[in-house]
């Protein structure tokens, strides 16, 4: 690809636009204050990227944890003798890419991405495509209030790419299906020209799935270590093993993910509805109101699956995680009910001892006691 772009600043070079910098203004109007964008987060620290540089700032004590996307206000003008820049605030976030934590039990949040405009979920023609993973990634994909785009990698390595990708279409749920091939630069003239600048895209998808080759062949040069594929399974190794913002030379965005093998929902009703839009419309025909779509009589849901017009598979799959987020929900309730119960009992205790303090008879002054 060939750089026709004209000069940005840093700051624009990561997405900076008018857009963002009224927000900003209407946000901080404190002229100490400059933007930044959150190029990495690492243990407690993020790699901020500004008009005076890149900047690597602490973010113990925030109220709000900044995410990689995040547009920031930091105070450059913070005297090295007071510790020097820090950040101030966070704008809102006008779309966020959760999972569930892995692993945890408590059910935590996982922010992957802030502030992205598209959320490519890369799947490779070199492997079995899984349906499951891909409505899984779409719900979350379309929760996050960005668009999603299915990029369809290494065609060069598929004698059917175009049987496979029109079976992706109809499992896309409106997203929009590229195929691409880093490899022969197929596709990327139409992938670049998603990319306007100051839009964001992250790329989600298993090791080995290309994203970086991909993020290499948009930029025009080698930023990111491609590694190599196992012949015996398909699967690559974690090259990418931080999520860093990485621009490219026209003032868009791109951000590399690590492979996730799993992927946890979080709060994403709305995406589940839009994914599985078919199912809910079927959901409305049935006979009783409060149909649980298992053996009541006129089930539409049920009639569906019998005459094959709802396949069983996507079926299970949309059970699966209407079962995953309810009980994602009873996890959250809990823990806020025990929260709630513990902030509950030390008030109690702080009141009980205000009215004991109260209660005591204290000697009037000039006088004998009451």
């Amino acid at each position: 690809m060939t750089d026709t772009s004209t000069p940005h600043s840093l700051l624009q070079s990561y997405g900076y636009t008018e857009r963002i910098a009224a927000q900003f203004r209407d946000q901080f109007p404190d002229s100490k204050l400059r933007p930044a964008r959150v190029a990495r987060t690492d243990r407690g620290r993020v790699l901020l990227a500004a008009d005076s540089g890149l900047l690597h700032l602490a973010t113990a004590g925030l109220p709000q944890q900044p995410a990689t996307g995040d547009w920031v206000a930091y105070d450059a003008g913070r005297p090295a003798s007071a510790g020097g820049p820090t950040i101030a605030g966070l704008l809102p976030r006008f779309s966020t890419l959760s999972r569930k934590q892995a692993y945890d039990p408590l059910s935590a949040e996982q922010i992957l991405a802030a502030n992205m405009d598209i959320i490519g979920l890369v799947a490779p023609f070199d492997r079995p495509l899984s349906a499951n993973r891909l409505e899984r990634t779409l719900v979350a994909a379309w929760d996050s209030g960005a668009v999603p785009l299915v990029i369809l990698t290494k065609a060069d390595l598929s004698g059917q790419h175009d049987e496979v990708a029109a079976q992706i279409l109809e499992q896309a749920a409106g997203a929009d299906v590229l195929t691409t091939s880093a490899e022969t630069g197929d596709g990327i003239d139409a992938l670049a020209a998603c990319l306007d600048a100051g839009r964001s895209m992250a790329l989600l998808g298993p090791s080995g799935a290309g994203k970086s080759s991909l993020i290499n062949a948009l930029v025009g040069r080698d930023v990111q270590d491609a590694g190599a594929v196992r012949a015996g399974d398909g699967k690559g190794r974690h090259t990418t093993t931080v999520r860093e913002l990485i621009p490219m030379p026209n003032g868009a965005v791109l951000l590399d993910t690590p492979g996730i093998r799993g992927f946890a929902l979080w709060d994403a009703e709305d995406g589940l509805e839009t994914v599985f839009a078919d199912i809910e419309e079927l959901a409305t025909s049935c006979r009783f109101n409060d149909c649980v779509h298992d053996a009541e009589p006129g089930c539409a849901v049920q009639q569906a699956l019998a005459d094959g017009s709802l396949e069983r598979r996507r079926w299970d799959s949309y059970r699966t995680m209407e079962r995953e987020l309810a009980s994602l929900h009873l996890r959250q309730n809990v823990s806020t009910q025990r929260r709630t119960g513990r902030q509950f009992a030390k008030l109690a205790k702080a009141a009980a001892q205000v009215k004991d303090y109260r209660g005591r008879r204290e000697p009037r002054a000039g006088g004998p006691p009451r």
